[in-house]
């Protein structure tokens, strides 16, 4: 109840209108806790997109210094107009593991078909290590599946959407990499829909620009925004699947967004939240499991401090 209570007070001091689509325009000024499990009866508490959550005016410039890195590349960006508060390796090339799946989720609503059902394959299984483990022959949507793979992370389900969607896998990472190649993202290479080690990469930077689209997306929103989720599978069951992201349960006015960790990458977290008509996106790549939650917390708190 306390939950509920924190989330209607939180969103009715936040109150605007902005456009599905954001314009991001390239501007950046450049410079070198364990939370809490999901509350009781709070594990189906649907945090869905409104349009009062959009951004109505642009972030201002904290009046105090950006706190110190302690990761690999950071990346606070104004989802509203695409300015960039703060970088720290902003522009260095590495790998994003998962979080790369908001760019597998802006090409799977590309399709504007969410409500086609989905086969799945056997060869669709072949994505370890954290897999849904749905079988041969059963169907779901698109949508569905879409909901799944924010929530979970789970990368057969990434798989599965990427070869309903294009025909093949290969096809679908052409497709992304189209789609990063339209949203300026000058230094981003994809070479699966999932974010394992491959021959890939990306930025602080270009993953900023990619969060800013799938932030004004009015699809994509709803379904980074919840805490959990529940699977009805072929057989009648259900499947509860919890976020990746523990900041959506330890911090109400956080809005979601992706995690990602390979041994490669680290731990790595896109965040979002808003407050008072202004909004902030944070990308931290490189953490560890300790630091990571912490890490974005702070840079999410030093953007809104005068909002």
């Amino acid at each position: 109840m306390r939950f509920l209570v924190l989330l209607l007070t939180i969103c009715t001091m936040i109150a605007a209108t902005a456009p599905a689509e954001a314009f991001v325009r390239q501007n950046q000024p450049m410079t070198g806790h364990k939370p809490a499990p999901i509350p009781q009866g709070a594990r189906n508490v649907r945090r869905p997109y409104h349009s009062s959550l959009n951004p109505s005016r642009p972030l201002r410039t904290p009046d105090t210094p950006a706190p110190r890195p302690d990761c690999a590349a950071v990346c606070v960006i104004d989802p509203y107009n695409g300015n960039v508060l703060y970088g720290y390796n902003a522009n260095t090339r590495r790998q994003v593991a998962s979080t790369q799946k908001i760019i597998t989720a802006l090409c799977v609503c590309d399709t504007k078909d969410l409500d086609k059902m989905v086969t799945i394959k056997a060869s669709d299984r072949l994505a370890p290590p954290i897999r849904l483990n749905l079988k041969a022959g059963e169907q779901y949507s698109r949508r569905d599946l879409l909901q799944a793979m924010l929530t979970g992370s789970f990368n057969d389900v990434a798989v599965s959407l990427a070869r309903d969607c294009a025909g093949s896998v290969e096809a679908f990472v052409a497709r992304m990499n189209a789609r990063a190649k339209r949203m300026r993202m000058h230094n981003t290479h994809f070479a699966n829909p999932n974010g394992l080690p491959a021959q890939q990469y990306s930025t602080a930077y270009d993953m900023a620009l990619a969060a800013c689209y799938a932030y004004n997306n009015k699809t994509i929103r709803s379904m980074i925004n919840i805490p959990a989720y529940e699977l009805r599978r072929n057989n009648g069951s259900v499947r509860m699947i919890r976020s990746t992201n523990r900041l959506l349960t330890s911090h109400p006015w956080v809005q979601g967004m992706k995690t990602g960790y390979t041994n490669l990458a680290g731990k790595c977290l896109i965040s979002c939240a808003s407050s008072g008509g202004r909004a902030v996106i944070v990308v931290v790549l490189g953490s560890t499991s300790r630091k990571i939650w912490g890490e974005s917390l702070k840079y999410l708190r030093w953007a809104l401090t005068n909002a």
